[in-house]
């Protein structure tokens, strides 16, 4: 069971990839935050209305960034700017597991970012925390996010049919999981084959 699954968090609040850095958020991100928040077509999938100000995007990181371990800025390497976030919700230490969300500025889709991001989480989420299981969502119509998981060695799952009710529109939510010995495994070829 994990149990100091929150000080563990604290102690990785910053993760580094080749071209990324996933640190907490900070208030000079907010320009960055609402460049992607208030874009229709970025936060079209999520739950989450997005915001309509800087001060929507400041208000966003102080009472819910700063406020829950697990949630991280993705900041790029080459020019310090925020591009998007990604964070694990409660660690449901009973049962070894944890699910996972982000959101990407749209100027930055297609490009690999997103796997980059979720390979840091992953490799935090069976390496550190030592869980068994990761899961996430996304909803029909948003696959982009799903060839994210795709890559990142996560298996489609199945498909609830109008599972969530998301700004009044009854969206179908497909669903795709990893357990560790999967990504271990998957982990073991890469670097064989990247040797």
């Amino acid at each position: 069971m994990v149990a100091n699954y929150k000080e563990i968090l604290y102690d990785n609040e910053w993760l580094e990839t080749e071209r990324l850095i996933l640190r907490k958020s900070k208030k000079s991100d907010a320009s960055d935050i609402f460049e992607y928040a208030s874009d229709e077509e970025t936060v079209k999938y999520l739950a989450w209305e997005g915001a309509k100000t800087e001060d929507e995007a400041l208000n966003g990181i102080i009472n819910y960034h700063w406020a829950n371990p697990g949630n991280w800025a993705i900041e790029l390497k080459e020019n310090q700017k925020c591009i998007g976030s990604i964070g694990i919700t409660v660690v449901d230490s009973e049962n070894e597991k944890t699910e996972f969300g982000y959101v990407l500025n749209r100027s930055y889709w297609n490009k690999g970012y997103a796997s980059e991001a979720l390979s840091a989480v992953l490799k935090l989420c069976f390496e550190k925390l030592e869980l068994n299981r990761v899961e996430a969502i996304h909803y029909v119509g948003n696959e982009g996010s799903g060839k994210v998981m795709e890559k990142c060695g996560m298996k489609f799952e199945g498909i609830s049919k109008q599972g969530k009710k998301v700004k009044g529109i009854f969206r179908d939510i497909v669903h795709y999981g990893i357990i560790k010995e999967h990504w271990h495994s998957k982990r073991s070829l890469y670097e064989q084959n990247n040797r």
